[in-house]
């Protein structure tokens, strides 16, 4: 797709006359025709969320989706009264994504007109292409990663997790440790890269050079034994966070050098970056060996110098340094480890520095 016309990350329904046949209020029994049953089932499988905005009462409408069997594909439904270019509007906000990115679909012309004079980045479609849209460029991604056909889970618990936390009376470190959060940091598989080449493009706050690995490249340190393509994921008691975080690091006998570390926005407030940090500092001193980070200074990764530096990274003429060369406009950072402490908010499933293929809690 054309950087105008991107990949539709949230298609929003219209009910009535659309995503099923006739009209509840009027009808009262309605039904979905198999073909447009097959459609939702397909785009949830392809990592596209769906969301509802339809005028109905919300109890009827969505007790009606949970009999069809559809209810549990939906996030953010919008059963209401108000303007649809509204509901289309807040829905796109609550998920963070561009409005380039939604999609939607009604039956009647002056309601796709209404979307489209308020909101014209949106693409609309009348109804009757309903059983048309898999065939259809922007709704079918080139590659579908590991994460993308569980994105509607993870999206449900993540509102689930903000609810409980808007709810949580106690401290915020009492809650994350309500949460009983994992991270699990393991060694790339085929199937990953692509999800990691990702995070590489679209992570900027929480990039440390901001330099984009394309798939080939990432793939091709997989069999490379000086190189460790790490990744990061999280669960917790409401579901998956999906894979959050890359590590590439090169290694020689005197020192790690972290030549890529890039995390999620969506977990900074879980403190995943600075657990990483305090990990892989933990890992290196017990296999004697020094940490060197390559960092560029861009206009949003901020927050990344900071942590770097909160870890105690810095400036410093070391022998070590002569085994690498960082690319052009990338400073190197060098930290003489010391042993860490786990954090109390998580437990931290890893690699074991002295033990290969092996994997442990950190204790």
């Amino acid at each position: 797709m054309s950087e105008t016309q991107p990949i539709v990350k949230c298609l929003v329904w219209d009910l009535d006359n659309t995503l099923w046949n006739g009209t509840l209020v009027e009808d009262g029994h309605v039904e979905v025709d198999e073909a447009v049953r097959k459609v939702v089932v397909e785009l949830d499988a392809r990592g596209v969320l769906q969301a509802v905005s339809s005028r109905n009462d919300h109890d009827e409408a969505w007790a009606r989706l949970e009999v069809l069997g559809l209810a549990e594909y939906f996030v953010l439904p919008h059963i209401g009264w108000g303007p649809k270019s509204e509901s289309v509007r807040r829905i796109a906000e609550q998920l963070n994504f561009s409005l380039k990115t939604i999609a939607f679909i009604d039956d009647l012309p002056t309601e796709r007109a209404e979307v489209e004079y308020h909101l014209p980045e949106v693409r609309c479609y009348p109804a009757e292409q309903a059983g048309m849209l898999l065939d259809l460029a922007e709704f079918s991604p080139p590659v579908v990663t590991v994460d993308a056909r569980r994105r509607r889970q993870m999206y449900q618990a993540g509102f689930e997790r903000d609810t409980e936390r808007e709810k949580y009376q106690g401290a915020d470190e009492e809650f994350l440790r309500s949460l009983d959060l994992v991270m699990r940091i393991g060694k790339a598989r085929d199937e990953e890269i692509t999800r990691v080449e990702e995070l590489t493009l679209r992570t900027s706050q929480m990039n440390a050079t901001g330099v984009h690995y394309s798939d080939a490249a990432l793939r091709s340190f997989l069999s490379d034994e000086h190189h460790d393509v790490l990744v990061v994921s999280m669960t917790d008691r409401f579901g998956p966070h999906g894979a959050v975080g890359v590590m590439l690091i090169e290694k020689t006998t005197q020192a790690w050098h972290i030549k890529l570390l890039a995390t999620s926005c969506r977990v900074v407030s879980f403190g995943a970056g600075a657990v990483l940090l305090r990990w892989l500092t933990d890992a290196a001193a017990r296999a004697g060996v020094h940490l060197v980070a390559d960092f560029r200074r861009t206009e949003r990764n901020r927050m990344m110098e900071v942590a770097y530096r909160f870890a105690g990274f810095g400036t410093a003429e070391c022998a070590c340094l002569a085994s690498f060369s960082p690319p052009e406009g990338t400073e190197c950072l060098h930290l003489v480890p010391v042993r860490q402490d786990p954090p109390t908010t998580m437990r931290v499933i890893a690699p074991e520095p002295h033990a290969a293929g092996r994997e442990a809690e950190w204790l």
